[in-house]
């Protein structure tokens, strides 16, 4: 027996052309963009589909960009299956890397597209208001043994706020902070073995401590949005806890800001949980490759990827 899970990329995934050939092809998605478009006031499908990529790339663009782009996804995969007088198959567990639960939520049910496309872009905006006057830095870590986590957080820490904000395989973090405390620990990691240690090129600390200006703002502007319970149960970013209802997943999205992303334990809840197939819902593989070193046993589908077309078909039950 197959049971699914859909999983939605986070920022970083976003790319200039992104939905562009499905909103042609899938009346779904282009409804789905025109729909963002009309609840942000503004042409966010021109910028996904045209660029230019620097503007895309801002965290207030791309977060509304990608959840369109995602859900367009979902929107034509269900036209697909409808079309071909199937139904749209239940997925025993929904959950989003870091941005992507946003895509989560509106995928179950728990937020409407509008006020998703609408929370992430004011995400992004506090996020980038977030820390000011405190450089916050990220970068990947690569090649770490785990077990030495601790270690490189205990040193990096000397030098300023840092935390380890994604947890996203077996040895592949990514830390977040202060700069001059993450430009230590990246020195840090290489000398406990780290094969890279890299700089990211983001302005934003995300997922740590410099994101509590942010997950303040958060908290006042979801008191104004209406959630609903889940259809599919989803999972807390931090520590893989499930959540069936509206107040959780309300929670989540104001703690998510500040605590870490735990994917690994995410995607070994969901195994654990039963489940054989993963559905990557969104531009782009970046979760279908880290799913595949988590649990290699595993079937990940990338809904993007035109090649995976007749499975995708085949998971939908008979009407």
């Amino acid at each position: 027996m197959t049971t699914i899970a859909y999983v939605f990329p986070g920022q970083g995934s976003q790319a200039v052309g992104m939905g562009r050939d499905l909103a042609t092809s899938s009346p779904a998605a282009a409804a789905t963009f025109a729909a963002a478009d009309a609840a942000l006031g503004e042409a966010i499908a021109s910028l996904a589909w045209d660029g230019p990529a620097d503007v895309l790339d801002r965290t207030e663009n791309a977060q509304p960009a990608l959840l369109a782009a995602s859900i367009a996804i979902l929107a034509a995969l269900r036209e697909r299956w409808t079309d071909a007088g199937r139904r749209a198959p239940t997925p025993a567990f929904a959950a989003g890397h870091s941005m992507g639960q946003y895509s989560a939520l509106v995928a179950t049910g728990v937020l409407s597209l509008e006020d998703g496309v609408f929370l992430v872009r004011r995400r992004g905006e506090l996020m980038q208001a977030s820390g000011a006057g405190r450089d916050g830095a990220m970068a990947a870590i690569i090649g770490l043994d785990d077990a030495r986590l601790p270690e490189l957080v205990a040193g990096a820490a000397e030098h300023g706020v840092f935390v380890v904000a994604n947890r996203n395989s077996p040895g592949q973090v990514v830390v977040s902070g202060e700069r001059s405390a993450i430009e230590a620990g990246a020195e840090i990691a290489r000398t406990l073995g780290a094969r890279r240690a890299i700089i990211l090129p983001v302005s934003v600390a995300a997922h740590s401590p410099l994101m509590a200006e942010a997950a303040d703002g958060m908290r006042e502007t979801l008191a104004t949005i209406t959630f609903r319970d889940p259809t599919a149960t989803l999972l807390a970013n931090a520590d893989a806890r499930r959540i069936t209802t509206a107040d959780g997943a309300k929670a989540e999205l104001i703690e998510h800001l500040t605590a870490g992303v735990d994917w690994v334990a995410a995607v070994e809840s969901m195994v654990a949980g039963g489940v054989t197939t993963f559905v990557e819902i969104g531009p782009g593989k970046v979760l279908t490759g880290l799913i595949k070193r988590i649990a290699p046993d595993a079937e990940i589908i990338p809904a993007d990827d035109p090649a995976s077309a007749d499975r995708l078909l085949e998971l939908a039950e008979p009407a």
